[in-house]
This record gives structure tokens, sequence and C-alpha cells, in this order.
């Protein structure tokens, strides 16, 4: 029953996720488009009460509940994300909006942006942990409850190698390869342009010409 209703949740995601991009910018309805958007959060919802009915009708928990609140967890942690990425492409696309700009790839912007996105994973931790620990008061039953407790356990192991993997573009920024521009700072940015050394680049003070002097005195001819 949870692990259906998991994929059914998953399924639906996808669903509310495809429908409301298309009428937000397909049928010309942002308004509606962007109701459908936030029904997301309604899904895991209904997974939350079903999952504590079924601890409540005596169901022993189970990997089934872990499950549960590790996606919800998920969804809390990067669903937020998910949507703004496909928004962004679907408003390019679709919309014709200006194209998002990537994430950075290299450097130290690579290890900010992973560790951002570490973040969510630790907001995922947290949030089933506590799911997980609500239902562990829930049913008051130490020897009912060892299957959820090892998954808070597996919880904070996901994210804590999330993170070793995330510290490794601080450790060693990972570099641009040989013979590929660099990427471009954003607008605004501080810095010397990676560019300036190069001539084709060059540009003088000013480019507009000067204007003809009729008045200038000309040198006199020499007299052959």
């Amino acid at each position: 029953m949870i692990v259906t209703l998991i994929i059914v949740c998953e399924i639906g995601f996808w669903v509310l996720l495809a429908a409301g991009l298309s009428v937000r910018y397909l049928l010309r309805m942002p308004r509606t488009g962007m109701a459908l958007l936030l029904c997301e959060p309604l899904l895991e919802v209904v997974l939350l009460v079903v999952t504590a009915l079924d601890l409540k009708n005596g169901a022993d928990p189970s990997w089934k509940h872990g499950l549960a609140a590790l996606y919800i967890g998920y969804t809390v942690g990067h669903g937020h994300r998910t949507v703004k990425w496909l928004d962004g492409h679907a408003a390019h696309r679709i919309g014709g909006a200006p194209k998002p700009p990537r994430p950075p790839r290299y450097g130290m912007a690579r290890a900010r942006h992973e560790g951002r996105v570490w973040l969510g994973t630790l907001l995922a931790a947290a949030v089933a942990t506590g799911l997980l620990q609500i239902a562990m008061w829930y049913v008051d039953d130490p020897s009912r409850t060892t299957s959820l407790e090892s998954w808070q356990y597996t919880a904070w192991r996901a994210a804590g190698i999330h993170g070793l993997i995330a510290l490794t573009y601080a450790i060693w920024p990972k570099r641009a390869p040989s013979g590929e521009r660099p990427e471009e700072r954003p607008a605004g940015a501080r810095g010397s342009d990676p560019t300036c050394g190069s001539a084709a680049w060059a540009r003088p003070a000013t480019t507009d010409p000067q204007p003809y002097d009729d008045t200038a005195p000309r040198p006199t001819e020499r007299s052959v």
C-alpha cells in the first residue's frame, strides 16, 4: 500500500509539473499553471497522512514507512530546485524567454554550486529524520521501531556521502580543459577580463573618426 502510494505520488509529481508548465506557457494562463504547480506539495501531505493512518491501524513499522519519510524529505529538499530548473527551460523553449544560465562547471564557482545542492540534501535528511522520530514516538515501542531508526542512519549516511563529494570540488577545484574558453562572468562581476590580453579584443579609447579641420595650417609645397 505505502510503496504503491509512493509510486503514485512520484508519477503525480511529474504529471502535475507537466500540466502546470503546459497551462502556464502553452495556454498562456500563468496563474492557473502556478496553481497546478502549487498542488504538488499536497501529494506529500497525502502520503504523510496515509503513512500515519497505517501506523495507527496497527501496522508494524517497516522499510516502507522509512522509504516514505525519505521520499518526503527528498521532495522538500530538492523539489523546489527541480521545479525552478524545469520552469526556466520551459519559459525559454515555449515562452520565448532568455535561455537560463547553466550552473558553473569549473573552479570555486562549481564548488559553491555543489555546496548549495548539498544543503538541499541536508534539509532532506533533517526532514526525514524528524518524520521518522515522530513515528517512533507515536508507536512508543522500541522493539517495533528498529527499522525506522535504521532509516534515520541511512538518511544521514546519504547526506554525509554527498557532503564529501561536494567538498572535493572545493579541495580540488575542477579546471577547464585546455583550449576551452573560460566561463563568462556574470554581468556586473568584478575582476580582470581574461580576454584583455588578446589583441583581437583590444580597443582604442575612442573609435570616432577625428573631424577634418579645413582651417588647420597645411605644409607648404617644396619647389622642384
